[in-house]
């Protein structure tokens, strides 16, 4: 079948041509009809099979006829990731060049100013991820409902990203007319979950197994040791014919450093991750697709989207951590009928996530040896992994793996010497009994003390008495009289403070005082 016979618009043939394609792959056979006469479709391939431009087709013919008003755009496709955004504006650009219509791209990491410029004009075509749209929407810069088509790309690449919370919210605003489409790779029980939500009576369209790679693919993996994975990246990029490679890792850090250690060892090489920041990845991408870059080491945002024309080579420097993952980054090879190649470096402690993966695609990968490496030897299967975050160790990669390794019987140790029994200590000499204390009766006897003159004989004395004799002494006392012990006691005690003593006697009359001063100057 010829894209002639599909039913698109003349101009969008046009397009076509000039592109240099005639024949439609088999999601686009399929699609684009249901697609044109305004049916729901669910739509589930593989990578690589041109499930893009199996909506934008009949999209840009659909929309050639009336106009978008300001704020309000005709048609909505929702997209994971920017890269994935960008690359579908490439597509509406490509074939749609002969249109007039009019198209904004709402994604993260770019000025609000411009976009929201852009949907004041008015857009024929939104293509956003979903935290920009919101954002938009929430300020009052976008109204939706005047949507006509709305389309949900890569669902599953959302369910794994953790956007259908998000994509509920906004079909929850999007008005009940409306043409939905649903594309994506592999179809888990809850993208089917939310297909049925979504989609009303869908035509469903499935043109090959669900997370399935491309024949055209010719895949391989090595088994080595964890610290000779760079030698043995680095012996697979100076023997294979590579013209351009992505080479994919689990985590963004390992991404700086293979960066760092592939540059030291003279290799063209760039970087690729989620942090970095819209304007850097935009130009690092332009500078792989132009060929200035022949490598890049990148996280799984480029395993979905990313078309780039001719790509010979994929390395999966780490084992996806995900089966689908791993279908997804050899996609981006062997694409559109071409032949492509797929290496995958695996360690012991990658057993499960090898055998997760030969099952998902019903299929040994061929294993290779390194030349100068150990080739390593699958771990136990009910092992645990030595690394964090590397998943368990279980289900081997195939058939006719190598056994696990035995492990070597530990020596005996040898039997301790018996300690010599302990020498009895000599018993300690009982202490002789102390002597019993004489009897309470044999203590001298204190001399009864004499009754104590009254308070008012006290007082008397007290007031007789010469004033420099009341006064004197430093911890002002009164002196006592060797030929009277008592003569201090005023009301308890031998040891009254001298204040009371001082506050306890009244004050003396001023007659009595004038004959104290004259009897002190006599003496």
């Amino acid at each position: 079948m010829l894209f002639s016979e599909l039913g698109l618009g003349p101009d969008v043939l046009r397009a076509i041509e000039d592109k240099g394609y005639t024949q439609p792959t088999p999601i686009q056979e399929q699609a684009i009809p249901w697609v044109l006469q305004g049916r729901d479709v669910l739509g589930c391939a593989q990578t690589g099979t041109g499930k893009t431009a199996g909506f934008t087709l009949p999209m840009i013919t659909m929309l050639a006829s009336g106009r978008a008003r300001a704020r309000m755009p005709r048609s909505l496709i929702l997209e994971p990731t920017r890269e994935l955004a960008a690359q579908v504006s490439e597509s509406f650009e490509t074939y749609g060049k002969y249109h007039k219509l009019s198209m904004a791209l709402l994604i993260g990491g770019e000025n609000f100013s411009e976009q929201v410029k852009k949907l004041d004009r008015g857009v024929d075509v939104l293509i956003a991820t979903p935290g920009r749209l919101i954002d938009l929407f929430e300020r009052g810069n976008i109204m939706l409902n005047d949507i006509k088509v709305f389309v949900i790309d890569e669902a599953d690449r959302m369910l794994d990203m953790g956007f259908i919370p998000d994509i509920e919210r906004i079909v929850s605003k999007l008005p009940k007319s409306r043409q939905t489409l649903f594309f994506s790779a592999t179809m888990p029980p809850e993208i089917r979950r939310l297909a049925d939500a979504f989609l009303s009576t869908p035509q469903e369209v499935t043109v090959a197994p669900p997370a399935s790679p491309a024949e055209t693919v010719t895949q391989a993996m090595a088994l080595v040791h964890d610290v000779d994975k760079r030698k043995a990246l680095r012996h697979l990029l100076n023997t294979e014919e590579v013209k351009n490679a992505f080479i994919f890792c689990n985590r963004k850090r390992d991404i700086a450093v293979l960066q760092k250690s592939l540059e030291r060892h003279g290799f063209n090489v760039g970087a690729l991750h989620g942090d970095m920041v819209q304007s850097k990845r935009t130009e690092t991408l332009d500078l792989f697709k132009k060929g200035e870059i022949s490598l890049l080491v990148c996280s799984d945002v480029a395993a979905r989207g990313i078309d780039v024309q001719g790509l010979s080579h994929v390395f999966n420097f780490d084992v996806p951590l995900t089966p689908d993952d791993y279908v997804h980054r050899i996609g981006r090879t062997g694409r559109a009928g071409k032949q492509g190649r797929a290496f995958m470096l695996a360690t012991p402690d990658d057993t499960k996530l090898v055998g997760n993966i030969t099952r998902l695609i019903k299929r040994e990968i061929p294993m290779i040896a390194i030349d100068g490496l150990e080739t390593a030897e699958f771990g136990d299967e009910d092992a645990r992994p030595r690394r964090g975050g590397r998943g368990g160790a279980s289900a081997g990669a195939g058939r006719g793996r190598p056994e696990p390794r035995a492990r070597a019987p530990r020596e005996e140790r040898p039997a301790r010497e018996e300690r010599p029994a302990r020498e009895e200590r000599p018993v300690r000499e009982e202490r002789p009994v102390r002597e019993e204390r004489s009897a309470r009766d044999d203590r001298p006897v204190r001399e009864e003390r004499q009754p104590r003159e009254s308070l008012a004989a006290a007082e008397a004395r007290r007031n007789s008495e010469p004033r420099r004799d009341r006064d004197r002494g430093g911890d002002r006392r009164r002196r006592r009289d060797d030929d009277d012990d008592d003569a201090s006691v005023i009301g308890f005690g031998d040891h009254m403070p001298a204040f009371m003593l001082r506050s306890a006697r009244p004050r003396p009359a001023p007659e009595s005082i004038v004959e104290a001063a004259d009897q002190g100057q006599e003496g």
